[in-house]
């Protein structure tokens, strides 16, 4: 019997990137979805239920930070990663995630594919 695919969701607004680590994700063995803004990520985590959050950080209007915050509180068993192009923002990107009861990984953009799938199998295989 096969087990179920591990549901990643993948939050980006530049939507090339948020569609080729869609692509990425589900050529590695992975049901993935890519939603645009905060907002979409949040009515879709809703519905997905996602096993991993892929989240930008820097978004027009509400940000990725908001974004992971609500996540973590209505979905605690789903693993978060966030990613950013600024490397100035990542002391502030990792205080704000150091708050949340489950760790979270943080990785700067851009970051090779291969690496990305071995961080998100990693934090896949400490839940429970």
């Amino acid at each position: 019997m096969n087990s179920p695919l591990q549901k990643v969701l993948i939050v980006d607004d530049d939507q090339l990137v948020a569609d080729t680590l869609t692509m990425i994700f589900e050529r590695s063995g992975f049901a993935a979805e890519a939603c645009y803004s905060a907002d979409d990520g949040l009515r879709s985590a809703r519905r997905f239920r996602p096993d991993l959050l892929l989240c930008d950080v820097c978004m027009p209007g509400r940000d990725g930070l908001s974004l992971v915050q609500e996540v973590s509180q209505e979905m605690p068993s789903c693993r978060i990663i966030v990613f950013t192009g600024s490397y100035a923002r990542i002391p502030h990107v990792q205080a704000c995630m150091d708050r949340l009861a489950q760790p979270v990984g943080v990785i700067t953009k851009p970051c090779p594919p291969e690496d990305l799938i071995r961080r998100a199998t990693q934090m896949l295989a400490h839940t429970g």
